[in-house]
């Protein structure tokens, strides 16, 4: 039973992985193609290369989440947690989707992996270890502070990316702000590959090793390259829904404050998985560096429904994750 129970959560995961480069692509690629540096289909094959790319550069995020921040019970009963959570953040990521709302696909995945924890331990199961801190590390903290950060940098980027260019006609600086979008929103994809992509790493590693089939100190390339293909693939199909509410909806922006939206969130990213081997939303560091730039205008341009709308998203997809990890540990616990 054990092996079939793998199995499901490796193709789970895979689901997950493909989602997540369906659901999170807009990130990428929604300030260009609001401002027509790329055309929506360079935009794509664009993000899911760089996403592609991005996914096989690193694996310390993932080591660190598997080794150090969350010790799930080994055998069925973690396979069991592992697989309520994915499902739960796909469900999250559809709805989210189909209301073309952004949202993190990673605290869906840890609010997932939370609830269906605490289901184990309801249910008398064995408890997990080290859920406060991966609560502190990996919801808390980037939660709060991610999106004020990149809030804060992109409007603070857009007065000196301003004075650098005041000479300039309007028609040459909107041309050389395409120019650099154009290259930014591949970095934007990398950044995301180098993020997201370890997050389905980590799951599948996780269940390796609950498993008895690895040991966690190291990734297999297999998994690197499932990961990547999967992300990479679920990007070629683009969530143009999320594309339009970050593009149009949320904040009318120009091309010079897409330039440093992209800028700054890439930058985020970047140091994120590199530096400070701390995982990163990219979907709350792209849409608040959006309206960061954006508010930076003399006229009222950011559409503060629509703001509030991601912001009651936001804070709402750990604990509505958590309840759906629940509930599916619970119907899944009579096979474990």
């Amino acid at each position: 039973m054990e092996p079939l129970l793998l199995g499901a959560v490796v193709i789970a995961a895979g689901g997950f992985a493909f989602l997540n480069g369906f659901h999170d692509v807009s990130n990428s690629v929604a300030a260009a193609v609001r401002t027509r540096a790329l055309t929506p289909t360079v935009a794509v094959l664009l993000a899911a290369l760089f996403n592609f790319v991005g996914a096989l550069l690193s694996t310390a995020l993932a080591l660190f989440f598997t080794e150090a921040a969350i010790g799930l019970p080994s055998g069925p009963t973690g396979l069991g947690v592992l697989m309520a959570a994915l499902l739960a953040a796909c469900l999250w990521g559809v709805l989210t989707w189909y209301r073309g709302m952004p949202s993190s696909s990673t605290h869906a995945l840890l609010g997932g992996i939370l609830g269906a924890g605490g289901a184990s331990q309801l249910t008398n199961g064995p408890a997990m270890s080290g859920a406060g801190q991966a609560l502190l590390l990996q919801i808390a903290v980037p939660l709060v502070l991610s999106p004020i950060i990149a809030y804060l940098l992109a409007y603070a980027a857009v007065f000196p990316a301003t004075w650098l260019l005041r000479h300039g006609s309007p028609a040459r600086v909107n041309r050389g702000n395409r120019m650099a979008q154009s290259v930014l929103a591949g970095t934007s994809a990398l950044g995301h590959g180098l993020q997201d992509g370890q997050r389905t790493m980590a799951v599948i590693l996780l269940a390796l090793v609950g498993s008895g089939y690895a040991a966690g100190s190291e990734m297999p390339l297999w998994v690197q390259l499932f990961a990547a293909v999967l992300l990479a693939a679920g990007s070629l199909f683009g969530g143009w829904r999320i594309t339009h509410t970050l593009g149009s909806r949320l904040v009318h922006i120009d091309p010079l404050r897409g330039m440093t939206a992209q800028g700054m969130s890439s930058a985020m990213l970047f140091i994120g998985a590199i530096s400070l081997h701390m995982p990163l939303s990219s979907t709350h560091t792209m849409a608040a560096a959006i309206v960061g730039s954006g508010a930076n205008q003399r006229f009222a341009s950011v559409q503060r429904p629509w703001v509030v709308r991601i912001l009651v998203v936001w804070l709402g997809t750990t604990p509505a994750t958590a309840l759906l990890g629940a509930v599916f540990f619970l119907a899944l616990s009579p096979l474990l």
